[in-house]
């Protein structure tokens, strides 16, 4: 028979496991309580057109990254400038959450080097939260064009100087680079069109009227497949897996050809750094499911996980690049 010391230390120790359990639930809630505060609705704002490569990829994270979050996240298109105008409008929203950037590496490391009346700096009016995605070019072109390769349209473009016209997502936009670097590279004398966006662009480039441009290939790939449009090359320094039969800008005949760009998360400056640590979390979460990695692989971009540090540094980084790369390049 227990002693009644052994008795009464059983029942001290009952009680005290019991209050530990109480504790429990409470000290569960007062964790998520100190947690920074989501709005109800998150508005993310692409700084292009709807049917574009960036509205398309926002279309396809805002559901997932709402689910992480456990709260609403819609696109907001505001096109123009080169994605400077929806850029800034978030640069002069209220650091709380509600709007966010679905920016491109263009608005971030372009723009600031080229557009005369920038409404805002990047570096220092958002807040880096996530790396996304990266991505690779495709040169395309009308599929009447009579060139078939990269040598024929050189051949094509410097027996007509000026006369070839290439459409691109706004002045300082990656794939008006893109063209202006081929221009620097090879001296082919080339005609910018510059659009509010890649979709009405590449829509002009399938119906002739411009007969090229560089675009993302998750939105040309669909109709390069169709025969709608021809694939010249890519942009990067090695053949992309979602086109394995077109040859690189490198391997066409132009060395050193080499570009390519990217998609981060910003909210406007001065973001509470716990906020700013709670939205990583969810985009780290949302780009480790398999659904979404799959799929963004599917439309030829590369999943770009990591810190909000990470976006900063890359940023800066490529900032400096283009600044060399855009030189003479100016958009009102």
């Amino acid at each position: 028979m227990p002693s009644l010391d052994l008795t009464r230390r059983h029942a001290v120790a009952a009680l005290a496991g019991s209050a530990l359990l109480s504790m429990l639930p409470s000290r569960a809630l007062a964790q998520q309580q100190q947690q920074p505060a989501l709005p109800s609705l998150i508005k993310l704002v692409v700084g292009y057109s709807a049917g574009g490569p960036v509205d398309g990829a926002a279309r396809l994270l805002a559901p997932a990254l709402s689910q992480e979050l456990g709260t609403q996240v819609i696109v907001d298109n505001r096109p123009g400038a080169g994605g400077s105008l929806g850029g800034n409008a978030v640069a002069k929203a209220p650091p709380d959450g509600a709007m966010l950037f679905l920016g491109a590496s263009p608005t971030i490391t372009i723009n600031p080097n080229v557009q005369r009346n920038m409404p805002f700096d990047p570096m220092k009016d958002l807040t880096p939260i996530a790396p996304l995605v990266d991505y690779t070019n495709v040169l395309v072109v009308n599929k009447d064009l009579p060139v078939r390769n990269v040598a024929e349209l050189l051949a094509y473009a410097k027996a007509k100087p000026g006369k070839l016209f290439y459409g691109s997502a706004g002045v300082g936009a990656s794939n008006h680079l893109s063209g202006a670097l081929l221009e620097k590279m090879t001296g082919a004398q080339l005609t910018h069109v510059p659009y509010k966006g890649s979709a009405p662009a590449l829509a002009d480039v399938m119906a002739g009227t411009v007969p090229m441009m560089f675009d993302i290939i998750a939105t040309s790939r669909p109709f390069i497949q169709s025969g709608r449009l021809r694939a010249l090359a890519v942009t990067s320094r090695q053949r992309n897996r979602m086109l394995p039969d077109v040859p690189t800008m490198i391997e066409s005949g132009v060395p050193d050809y080499d570009v390519g760009g990217w998609f981060g998360l910003y909210g406007p400056a001065r973001m509470d750094p716990a906020l700013v640590a709670r939205i990583n979390a969810a985009a780290h979460r949302m780009l480790a499911r398999e659904d979404i990695a799959s799929r963004l692989r599917e439309q030829g971009y590369d999943v770009w996980s990591g810190g909000a540090e990470l976006l900063a540094t890359k940023g800066q980084s490529d900032r400096k690049l283009w600044a060399t790369a855009s030189k003479g390049i100016e958009a009102e």
